[in-house]
């Protein structure tokens, strides 16, 4: 197969879907590899690195998308990007198309394939793809909350771990998942005072557990986040369904209520986001907002400002997919991988994922009754 791998043009988003190892895997297989020009520089890859392991370096992106069967990327094609979709091209990356209902209706017309990295799913519920990113993004949200609590950047002027004889900040974090439970290890780690809030019993008794009675755990009803987001220092939103949009759990008038200063960081912007609030996407250039003196912190691709970790990360989960995809062909490999199948997104002009079509108010298409018989 010719893989096509195309350099991010995302604001700052440095990642790439590939690093040099994943080239030397897939070419030994066989594969062709186009690697645009200077696509691993942010990640500190050089092209010659993926010569070295026998890549093709292509001058533009135009060519990579026009040769390749497969395109992998990191984050979803902005606009300028669908001018390269058409019939019979793969696409292997983060979509996110709950909240990108332009974005889904070009990859249905154009009849791409394409599988999201973010709903393969394990029988067990895991995300096997999302779950690396997921763990950079919980431990960068706490970071960036302790910057932008700092009072050089509007912040309430509180340091989160705080100093013998003054309190520390108080952390509320919406969600136990993979994103909560990161957040929650980085911000008791600093010393902060935190809270756990999820809506699955089983998820808070294994959460105490795991940390010792150090947090403390919330039931997920509107009265407790309504109480909690009041004294929050710092609110993280850490709630995925996946495939779908982010419940809003988090009002307009809860947020009314904050400390002046006080920082929202929502992880879960890149699926709508779950606070009522956050009603844009900002960037790694202009990361925040104000909104009734709280601070907003919204950018749709965190693990981007961490690419040498993020890269190296994905990488190592993604490269087994891409591997079997390439060496079967799509259509082959969809066959007895159920996790895979989850991962289709859209199937030659269909919608295959539930959510997804409800979400972007598309007709839905169950993949089976696409799928050639086998």
């Amino acid at each position: 197969m010719i893989i096509g791998v195309p350099k991010e043009i995302k604001n700052n988003e440095n990642r790439i879907a590939l690093t040099p190892g994943g080239t030397a895997m897939l070419t030994a297989a066989g594969h062709e590899i186009l690697i645009e020009k200077g696509a691993g520089a942010g990640s500190g890859f050089l092209d010659d690195e993926y010569a070295k392991e026998g890549a093709t370096l292509i001058d533009d992106a135009a060519e990579v998308w026009a040769r390749a069967e497969m395109v992998m990327k990191v984050k979803e094609p902005l606009e300028a990007e669908y001018v390269y979709f058409r019939e019979g091209l793969t696409l292997f990356t983060y979509l996110h198309l709950a909240a990108e209902t332009k974005l889904t209706e070009a990859l249905v017309r154009s009849r791409v394939t394409s599988i999201a990295y973010e709903t393969i799913q394990l029988p067990s519920g895991g995300l096997p793809l999302l779950t690396p990113m997921s763990e950079v993004a919980g431990r960068m949200s706490v970071q960036v909350g302790a910057q932008f609590l700092e009072q050089f950047y509007g912040g309430r002027g509180i340091l989160l771990g705080g100093v013998p004889g003054v309190p520390p900040a108080d952390v509320i974090i919406l969600g136990g998942g993979i994103v909560g439970t990161n957040a929650a290890k980085i911000a008791l780690g600093m010393g902060a005072n935190v809270v756990v809030i999820e809506r699955n019993a089983e998820r808070l008794r294994y959460l105490d557990d795991v940390f010792h009675g150090r947090l403390r755990t919330l039931m997920s009803n509107p009265y407790n986040i309504a109480n909690a987001v009041q004294k929050a220092d710092l609110l993280i939103g850490a709630v995925l369904i996946p495939g779908a949009k982010a419940p809003k759990l988090v009002t307009e008038g809860m947020v009314k209520t904050m400390k002046p200063g006080a920082v929202i960081v929502d992880v879960a912007v890149d699926q709508g986001g779950s606070i009522e609030t956050v009603d844009r996407v900002t960037t790694h250039s202009e990361p925040t907002y104000q909104k009734y003196g709280v601070i907003h912190y919204a950018v749709a691709n965190m693990p981007g400002a961490v690419p040498r970790t993020s890269t190296l990360a994905l990488t190592n989960v993604t490269i087994t997919y891409a591997m079997e995809l390439a060496g079967k062909g799509v259509t082959r490999a969809l066959y007895g991988n159920l996790p895979l199948k989850l991962g289709v997104n859209t199937y030659q002009g269909h919608v295959t994922h539930a959510a997804v079509a409800e979400a972007v108010g598309l007709p839905y298409t169950g993949l089976d009754s696409l799928l050639p018989i086998s």
